[in-house]
Parts: C-alpha cells; structure tokens; sequence
C-alpha cells in the first residue's frame, strides 16, 4: 500500500497531502464526487458519516457530518469553487464547531499509468489557522481517510471486473 505523504512547512499556510492510489483518474475522481460513495471513507473508522448535502457544481455547498458512538454529531461544510472532471476540484472546508476557520481547498488528479496521483493543498486563512488544524489530529485523521478510500477503489475495481 502507498503511503500518505502530509506536508506542513512551518510558516507556510498551507497543508500538501499527496498519494498514488491503484485506481484510474475517473474512478477516484467518482470516489471523491458521488455522494452514495463519500461515507464509505470519508473520516475515521471510530466514526459514522452522512451527507447532509452534496451539489458539485460551482456554488453547490456541501456538508458531512460525522456520528461518534456516544451519539455526538460534527459537522463539516463548504462551497465548490470550480469543478473539472475528472482533473480538479476546487472547494471551502469549513469544522462546524470551530467557525470562520475555513480554509481552500484544491485537489488534483493525476493519472500515470493507471494511478492516480491525488493532491490535496489546503490554504488557510493565517499559519495560526493551520497549526490549530494540526494540532487537532488532522494529520491522523486524513491518513486514515485516504487508507479507506484506497481501500474502496480496490473494492470497486474487483466489482467492474466481476461484472
């Protein structure tokens, strides 16, 4: 399995998440856009997702929520800014209990030789913003989402296959 790489430059504002997933482009930019497919990886393992909504298309807000065991509910939100099928997409990112911390994100699928690069920059607002992300467990949590989306494309590939 490829490893997550999380890059955090003291200074900067920005977090660069990158990964090689096994999947063709398509398939990880359908993983990344199809509500049905987000709370099969989306977040911890710990945790339960819903997809309260979900418009890709420039302007079209999102919003997950996150369900723990003991029934406390977290809520995530945005706006799409630009959506490139299957190359880009460009959104706001936004932890509910902690507003206006929202930061930008632009993720970017690369395809070589079957794989997909994903790269997730996330810009935020000030360098305090961003080592408040971090000190919240984001890196932990954001490696063990893309373990789980890794996990689904393979899950996905044997069912086209089965087909």
């Amino acid at each position: 399995m490829t490893k997550t790489n999380f890059i955090a430059e003291p200074g900067k504002q920005e977090i660069v998440m990158t990964r090689v997933f096994d999947a063709p482009r398509e398939l990880v930019f359908k993983a990344c856009t199809d509500p049905n497919l987000i709370p099969q990886w989306w977040g911890p393992k710990y945790l339960t997702t819903t997809v309260d909504r979900m418009d890709v298309k420039q302007g079209g807000i999102w919003r997950f929520i996150h369900h723990d065991a003991d029934g406390n509910k977290y809520a995530f939100h945005g706006v799409y800014h630009e959506i490139m099928s299957p190359e880009r997409l460009i959104y706001t990112f936004e932890f509910e209990p902690v507003p206006g911390h929202v930061s930008l994100e632009t993720a970017t699928f690369e395809e070589h030789d079957g794989k997909t690069k994903l790269t997730d920059r996330s810009v935020f607002q000030t360098i305090e913003d961003r080592d408040g992300m971090l000190q919240s467990g984001m890196e932990e949590g954001a490696v063990e989402t893309w373990d789980r989306l890794a996990e689904l494309l393979e899950k996905m590939q044997k069912e086209q296959h089965e087909d």
